[in-house]
């Protein structure tokens, strides 16, 4: 991912609002991005500290009537600024993002505001397509915020300069600094100095960056930044949207399959409509929990497919090659169609199974024993997926496709709460 055919990859410094270490804790009021907060770990954050982020990327409906929670979001954000539980930094920055554990850094990035391009014009690429349930969710809460409460994660392949400035900030004081119960160090690092800014700029504008989590959110700024010019404020810091862009030349990421759940459909029904197109292999009785199946799976040759129903499981192996070629949508590309999620979405769902993950007939998730959970719930089957390789999602973006969406699940996320991006600090 190297020269772009259009555009410059623009990063812009901004005047990070953080949380003041003399009010908060900073592990305690970090939250994860708020696609993958569910109800439980909600109520948990909650719970950690009455400041934690989760309160203003998943606010709740307020009491008062005819409020709403998008605005209740933006009236708690104004009051944790006039207490001074969050501080607005003096000067404008790019901010080295490191996360390690144990000692090793497992992701580097910098943060900063970057520059809106067209989907389609080879700067910033995507690699899922979205839904416009959560967009418009995210463009109500910046339009009531006028900022940007947490980032999307973009991946470049460094290397240069940018990648020299990163490690040596590592190197110096940091800024913040938090530990999350899943033993990860998150710290940050502010680089203000205008010549070394200049020369990240240089560097990084040739370049061009994958969205490896953030697709609705950087769905999202788009439409902001549209919807404020058409509002007659013209150019802005809107123009921009707050993002980590991670280097890749210095962790490969953790990337993990994002799982399907198909309600009200038993595993013998779902087995026995896909016998006729794959080889059903029963799992034995030993094999009795979700990671013992998985593992089965990792070991089969692409593309394969687990199903389970919280009782037992089996694999779907061997497609018949004929029906599978046939089942290749005419607009879709070689690379797109190399991916199991995509032969999961249209062939084992959709042609086999009758269902539409596009509908919202499906539901996605992450960790394979809430899927599960979810598919016994529901009285029904979860379709589980191998994690695609990064060179197969790169070949995607930059054929111009995109993966079915929530396909993919890039590790470690960035934390929301180590920095935000509020505009009127950035005019």
């Amino acid at each position: 991912m190297n020269a772009s055919p259009t555009g410059t990859l623009q990063l812009l410094p901004f005047r990070a609002v953080r949380y003041n270490p003399s009010v908060s804790d900073l592990s305690a009021v970090v939250a994860p991005p708020y696609d993958v907060i569910d109800d439980a770990e909600q109520a948990a954050l909650e719970a950690a500290d009455p400041h934690n982020v989760v309160r203003l990327i998943l606010p709740r409906d307020p009491d008062v009537a005819g409020a709403d929670r998008y605005t209740a979001a933006a009236q708690t954000f104004e009051q944790w600024l006039d207490d001074e539980t969050l501080l607005v930094d003096d000067a404008p920055a790019l901010y080295v993002y490191q996360q390690t554990r144990a000692g090793i850094v497992l992701q580097r990035g910098l943060l900063g505001g970057v520059v809106m391009q067209p989907l389609d014009g080879g700067v910033i690429l995507p690699h899922e397509n979205v839904r416009t349930g959560p967009v418009e969710d995210r463009l109500a809460l910046m339009r009531a915020m006028r900022a940007n409460p947490e980032p999307i994660f973009l991946l470049y392949d460094g290397g240069g300069v940018a990648t020299a400035s990163s490690a040596a900030a590592v190197t110096r004081s940091r800024v913040a600094s938090a530990v999350t119960s899943d033993g990860i160090t998150h710290e940050l690092w502010s680089l203000t100095d205008p010549a070394e800014l200049a020369a990240i700029a240089a560097d990084l504008a040739p370049r061009k960056a994958m969205i490896a989590d953030g697709h609705h959110r950087y769905t999202t700024y788009g439409y902001l930044r549209d919807e404020l010019h058409a509002d007659g404020e013209g150019a802005g810091p809107w123009d921009a949207g707050l993002t980590l862009l991670v280097d890749a030349s210095v962790a490969t990421p953790d990337i993990r399959a994002i799982h399907r759940v198909v309600p009200k459909l038993s595993l013998e029904h779902a087995l026995g409509a896909a016998s006729d197109a794959f080889r059903v292999v029963h799992l034995d009785a030993s094999v009795d929990d979700v990671d013992r199946a998985l593992a089965v799976l990792g070991e089969q040759q692409s593309p394969a497919f687990l199903l389970g129903d919280g009782h037992s499981f089996a694999l779907l192996l061997d497609p018949d090659p004929d029906r599978l070629a046939a089942a290749k949508p005419v607009d879709r590309t070689p690379a797109w169609w190399d991916l199991d999620a995509s032969v999961a979405s249209v062939f084992v769902m959709e042609e086999l199974l009758g269902v539409s993950d596009a509908a919202g007939q499906v539901e996605a998730e992450h960790d394979p024993a809430s899927a599960l959970r979810l598919a016994q719930r529901d009285g029904g089957i979860a379709l589980f997926l191998k994690p695609a390789p990064l060179a197969g999602i790169v070949a995607v973006a930059e054929a111009g496709d995109a993966m079915p969406r929530k396909s993919t699940l890039f590790l470690p996320k960035p934390r929301s709460g180590m920095a935000m991006r509020a505009f009127r600090f950035e005019q």
